[in-house]
């Protein structure tokens, strides 16, 4: 198994980069320079990230509205569960030495690693 940032497995550093989403990916981006496998988790984190942050501030705005606001509202509860699966489900196959790509994410997240 090849060692990544902190002498870590490489599967750990990568599964690493989801905890905190943004800032984990971050981090990670930041300290491993040669990791592909593990920039590539770290990308698609960072990525992960700002989509859920973007989606989370439009569905807080619309459930602020009388009427309908209820709709929006539970839209963003199922969102955050689903949103809590898939970063479970990304760790896991990090931490399987797979490269599991989000759809367009995870395109964008190789596209990036690859330059």
């Amino acid at each position: 198994m090849n060692k990544s940032i902190f002498n870590l497995d490489e599967n750990l550093a990568a599964a690493l980069s989801y905890v905190f989403s943004i800032v984990s990916g971050i981090i990670v981006l930041v300290l491993e320079k040669e990791n592909k496998f593990v920039r590539f988790h770290a990308m698609q984190s960072v990525l992960l990230g700002v989509a859920v942050a973007i989606l989370n501030i439009v569905l807080g705005i619309l459930s602020g509205i009388p009427i309908i606001g209820f709709i929006p509202g539970l839209v963003h509860w199922a969102f955050g569960l689903v949103t809590l699966a898939l970063t479970i489900l990304l760790i896991i196959k990090a931490l399987g030495n797979e490269t599991y790509k989000l759809p367009v994410l995870g395109e964008v997240a190789q596209t990036q690693v690859n330059k």
